[in-house]
């Protein structure tokens, strides 16, 4: 690399740009989510995201222009990353953007100054690409002293952007750094856009300028829109004098971990083995922390299952290079080191992402070991040039939750590729009976009418912190069957907009609140309550007269289920302080149901909590009933409230002014949080808290349902009820019914296990049945036999008993039976004289485990295998006994 320019860090060069274009008016945004605010995208991939709403012209942009530096996820490369020295899957996007207010020729000024004046790069060592028809962009950049060599035109695959094939589009302008000679591919013919790595884009400029039209004519749009993209690790790469973006301080600062983790050297010339193993899990580590802090979870499906398959790839990559314990929370802490001080929410949810990420590389470790023993069994019984089945693979991922990337990777490092349309049709088929299985809401998606009417109407405005009924509220719209009308009558089922309104709508966990609207001649139910976007949307129906756009009317919630929801909700804030006092502060929001009747609280944790722990949160929370506390709301700005220690729930966005709940004294409350919900006016209305259950709600989240006030007392009298129907039953006193029903199991015990011995024992009628019917294979004596009521460790019993009473030196069995829990059980077992004679029990159980919809294996002398379906259990003998026979 050259010497030319002087070094940089990644921090000095994100500050530097963000400085350069505030000081020129643009206004520096921060970074959002990783979660995107617009639905068609899984993850934010480049600094536009944000501003969509700019570019589509809905908001409108005070300031000439705006700069930001977007964290950025992409995983359509994942099996590419950490094999060249340009893929990442996690990246840093420096953009300046404007709509309107930035012309071309000031945006490539801007551009070339930032690069040369700032930056200092060496001018001759700049090359720009243009798109071939914009001669505007090939004069700007010979304006700013470009010389014509270093320009090159390329056409509409690499240099003309567009939405789609109508609508808005524009050229593009790349700007390249020559790394040198020896970097690159040394053909004549080397230039930017060659695939070597000579010529290293590191900013794109796109101008959006015209408006294709579906004759393919491109008028000019009302303004012109700004969009550029630097990335910041290929801008290190460049002022740090490196070839690669692994090279740079950040990144190269994490492999050195890795290789210290590993004991193994790192080479930044080689991309296969170890080297390629310490790029993927530095890579990974990065985006694992970010997608965490942001409020993702791992799980099977979208965003959930990106983060699995990162963080899986690099556990997996720890092993393939020697590391056998823990430590992906290692990387973790450094990337909140090297990283927290430009994105705090890294080190604000330093001991959530902690904690997942132990829990999931406990979890992964657990079965990866199994899953590769599972996958080199089914390598080894291909041939030369055969390829696995894609069904295999999708057991893989199914059973074992093996991302099908890692799949392909063992399987090609064994030289075999996987069937992939066969592991696509088996995924297909698993999601297309999910969604069959899925249960629909009332609400279904919104179409097309909501946003229009989203785009055409005042935000309504919300009474219901104050009020409980609301006169002269006026109906602004009415949509029915999809479809916007002007009258609903009595009988109908219509959605009403209301421009004020004291009926709540179901967000952050609350439900919707119900009640009527109300005129002289008219009653409307209205059923549930919910939000799109900006409007409260009251679902309902007219029961009678007729209702109109245009109406005013009265609005009055069902006082009784609010104040019983507000109960409910107070009491999660509560749950919420209590569990981090008795759990850690690792534990975080991960969803919640507040209803009339209960609440439902979901929560980042990564083991199930102990009955000691559920009792010291419960009696924490009622004491806290008891004392009466006040319960205190505040508008506060969004940085006020989180510097007053108010908890922000996990993932969640908040606009600049929010809503603070406290419960307790100002200066030290037991709870305070941010939150738009209905609440309590005091802790004491509350009345009482009872947990009553705790359970696994995914993959490091658990749930607490409880009940409050009038729902806990109800269900507290119906356990009393219960006791006193046992209590009757088994002719107890309620005292004493602990000691009798540890009576009547040591009773049903004993009786068990006389009735097991008589079925399983050796002078059991079953057991010379199936000796009288042995079949003689001439090599072998087999029996096979049906021996229902037993599970799998009694059918073992069952091989025990018959091999002690038929003194055969080479005696095999295949024996099946309908368990007591209505489950197929097989086994197949043989003396070392059977083996010997050619009995393998894995493979035939192997074979007629499909018989029972299941699966099993096992070893030449013993097999089992469980299954769903026992109506199959007859088939799986037959099937056996005719492979045995034709061996």
């Amino acid at each position: 690399m050259c010497e030319d320019h002087p070094t940089m860090t990644t921090a000095e060069i994100r500050s530097a740009f963000l400085t350069f274009f505030e000081e020129r008016g643009c206004k520096a945004y921060p970074s959002s989510s990783l979660i995107p605010d617009d639905p068609s995208l899984l993850l934010a991939n480049a600094g536009m995201n944000q501003f969509k709403e700019y570019y589509q012209g809905k908001r409108t942009m005070h300031e000439i222009g705006a700069c930001s530096c977007q964290k950025c996820v992409r995983t359509n490369d994942i099996d590419v990353i950490g094999s060249d020295g340009r893929h990442l899957s996690f990246f840093e996007m420096l953009g300046n953007f404007s709509f309107g207010g930035v012309s071309k020729a000031q945006a490539c000024a801007w551009a070339y100054e930032l690069i040369c004046d700032v930056f200092k790069l060496d001018p001759s060592r700049l090359y720009f690409t243009v798109f071939t028809d914009d001669d505007e962009a090939y004069e700007i950049w010979c304006n700013l002293g470009v010389t014509e060599d270093h320009i090159s035109r390329l056409g509409e695959d690499d240099n003309f952007w567009a939405a789609g094939p109508t609508g808005p589009c524009g050229p593009c302008s790349e700007i390249y750094y020559d790394q040198g000679e020896a970097i690159g591919c040394g053909e004549p013919t080397c230039a930017p856009g060659c695939d070597c790595d000579r010529y290293l884009e590191f900013w794109n400029l796109v101008f959006t300028q015209f408006d294709r039209q579906e004759d393919g004519s491109m008028p000019e749009l009302p303004h012109r829109n700004l969009d550029t993209g630097m990335g910041l690790e290929r801008m290190a790469a460049i002022m740090q004098r490196q070839g690669s973006n692994y090279e740079g301080d950040l990144m190269r600062d994490l492999i050195d971990l890795g290789s210290s983790i590993s004991g193994k050297s790192y080479d930044p010339e080689s991309y296969e083995g170890p080297s390629r193993s310490l790029r993927i899990i530095a890579d990974a580590a990065r985006a694992v922390d970010f997608l965490i802090a942001d409020g993702v979870l791992p799980g099977n499906e979208g965003r959930g299952y990106v983060l699995r398959r990162l963080l899986r790839r690099a556990v997996f990559h720890g092993r393939l290079i020697g590391i056998e314990g823990a430590f992906l929370g290692r990387m973790v802490d450094e990337v909140n080191r090297l990283m927290g001080d430009a994105y705090p929410e890294l080190v604000e949810n330093a001991a959530v992402v902690a904690g997942i990420v132990a829990a999931e590389e406990q979890r992964f470790s657990a079965t990866l070991e199994s899953g590769r023993a599972y996958l080199a069994a089914a390598l080894q019984e291909l041939a030369p040039g055969d390829t696995l089945d894609g069904a295999e693979a999708f057991k893989l991922h199914d059973t074992f939750g093996f991302p099908i990337d890692l799949t392909q990777e063992i399987a090609h490092e064994a030289g075999y590729e996987v069937d992939m349309p066969a592991f696509d049709a088996a995924m297909a088929a698993q999601r297309s009976r999910a969604r069959a299985a899925a249960q629909g809401d009332a609400w279904g998606s919104f179409n097309d009418v909501w946003t229009t009417l989203a785009d055409e109407l005042v935000a309504s405005e919300f009474l219901g912190y104050e009020e409980s009924s609301s006169e002269a509220c006026c109906v602004t719209a009415l949509v029915a069957e999809g479809e916007r009308v002007h009258e609903a009558t009595a009988g109908q089922i219509v959605d009403i907009v209301l421009d004020r309104t004291p009926f709540y709508a179901e967000r952050g966990g609350q439900v919707g609140d119900t009640g009527e609207l109300l005129r002289d001649d008219l009653v409307v139910e209205v059923l549930d309550t919910q939000a799109k976007g900006d409007l409260i949307v009251h679902h309902a129906q007219v029961q009678e007269g007729s209702i109109q756009v245009g109406d005013c009317l009265c609005a009055a919630i069902n006082e009784r289920r609010r104040a019983l929801i507000r109960r409910n909700h107070t009491a999660t804030h509560l749950l919420d302080a209590a569990l981090k006092a008795v759990l850690g502060e690792h534990v975080s929001q991960a969803g919640s149901l507040v209803d009339a009747d209960r609440l439902r609280f979901d929560f980042t944790h990564f083991e199930a909590v102990s009955q000691e722990q559920l009792r010291a949160i419960q009696d924490m929370i009622n004491e806290e009933i008891l004392a009466a506390k006040p319960v205190l709301t505040r508008l506060m700005d969004i940085e006020a409230a989180k510097a007053s220690g108010a908890v922000a729930l996990f993932g969640e966005k908040y606009g600049e002014e929010v809503r603070v709940v406290s419960v307790g004294a100002e200066e030290h409350p037991f709870s305070r949080e941010l939150c738009g919900g209905t609440h309590v006016e005091n802790s004491s209305e509350i009345g009482v808290f009872k947990i009553v259950s705790e359970s696994s709600a995914g993959s490091n989240v658990r749930r607490i349902e409880a009940m409050t006030s009038l729902g806990a007392l109800a269900y507290l009298e119906a356990k009393e009820e219960l006791v006193a129907q046992v209590s009757t039953e088994l002719k107890s006193s309620e005292d004493l019914l602990v000691s009798r029903i540890h009576d009547l199991k040591d009773t049903l015990r004993a009786t068990e296990q006389k009735l097991r011995a008589a079925l399983v024992g050796g002078s059991s009628d079953r057991i010379q049945h199936a000796l009288d019917a042995a079949i003689d294979l001439g090599a072998y004596k087999l029996i096979v036999a049906r021996l229902d009521g037993l599970d799998g460790k009694e059918l073992r019993s069952a091989w025990d008993a018959l091999h002690s009473r038929d003194h055969s030196a080479s005696l095999a069995c295949v024996l099946a039976s309908a368990s007591p829990d209505n489950k197929a059980a097989l086994l197949a077992a043989a003396t070392d004289e059977a083996v010997a004679a050619g009995f393998h029990a894995g493979e035939l159980i192997r074979e007629i485990a499909a018989c029972v919809d299941g699966r099993g294996g096992g070893r030449p002398a013993m097999a089992q295998a469980g299954g769903s379906d026992v109506s199959g259990i007859d088939a799986a003998l037959a099937a056996a006994t005719d492979r045995l026979r034709a061996s």
